[in-house]
């Protein structure tokens, strides 16, 4: 069975599980060790039980536990070539560790299949990732200010998605940001609002998609009612119905059971 654990989501930290047979992955590490830990506690697992650890970007949100996890556990770190040079110069003892990857180019990982695609965020080389496995396939995307045509292509077919729902444009804009900081968030460099996500969600239902979860929600510019409202309304104006939830802020989620043997089309 492959399931999915979001063990924190949102501007406070992001970190992920996926579990497949006995490997367990973990996707960023934006929370303290501490937290990571109890979080797998509560699942049964140890940082000992993580196979390897992938990071979408090196904004702090989503490696801030990531220096104190490798010291004590050594566990290997995937990144796309721009995210583990900046890793490298960040994080003292880490190169030995690093496995530079490159978007579009799929690799087995105990029997998974994993291929990193391009986003478009504020940094050196954010990726997100699509996970091939025996039960089906899952995707993620957050951290993006659009949806690129290489995450559209490579999450086709997905069982489950994991999908940002930043923020609500109007709450956004009048809200007490600095200017600065609003264009940022809004850019083609920033991340998904609510409409976006409704959108692409409404792409990947009609793909096949049975189960979205939405993630990276902001606590200021939004809240789980808007995000979830905005999604629910888009996909059942457009006659779809796939499971919908909201990843918790700052606590470990319920299970996500990956299901159905979807592929790209």
């Amino acid at each position: 069975m492959t399931t999915i654990h979001t063990l924190s989501s949102g501007s406070g930290g992001n970190s992920l599980l996926l579990s497949c047979g006995g490997a367990h992955y973990l996707i960023d590490a934006g929370i303290s060790c501490r937290r990571i830990k109890n979080a797998l506690g509560e699942l049964s697992l140890s940082p000992e039980d993580v196979s390897a650890v992938f990071i979408t970007h090196e904004h702090s949100d989503h490696i801030s536990g990531l220096a104190s996890l490798v010291k004590q556990y050594r566990l290997p770190v995937y990144a796309s070539r721009g995210t583990a040079a900046q890793l490298a110069y960040r994080i003292a003892g880490i190169e030995p560790l690093l496995c530079p990857l490159d978007p579009g180019e799929p690799f087995s990982l105990a029997g998974c299949c994993v291929t990193a695609f391009s986003t478009s965020h504020d940094t050196a080389q954010s990726v997100d990732f699509r996970f091939d496995t025996p039960d089906g396939a899952a995707g993620i995307l957050t951290d993006t200010g659009y949806v690129t045509a290489e995450a559209a292509d490579t999450l086709r077919g997905v069982a489950l998605l994991v999908l940002e729902s930043n923020h609500d444009v109007e709450s956004l804009t009048s809200g007490p940001y600095p200017y600065y900081l609003k264009q940022r968030i809004l850019s083609d460099r920033g991340h998904l609002s609510n409409d976006a996500a409704a959108d692409f969600a409404v792409e990947m239902a009609g793909c096949g998609t049975r189960e979205i979860v939405l993630a990276h929600l902001s606590q200021e510019n939004n809240t789980p009612a808007m995000a979830f409202n905005t999604v629910e309304r888009r996909l059942q104006a457009a006659g779809y119905d796939p499971r919908l939830s909201i990843a918790p802020r700052g606590t470990l989620s319920e299970c996500y059971t990956v299901e159905g043997l979807l592929c790209r089309k």
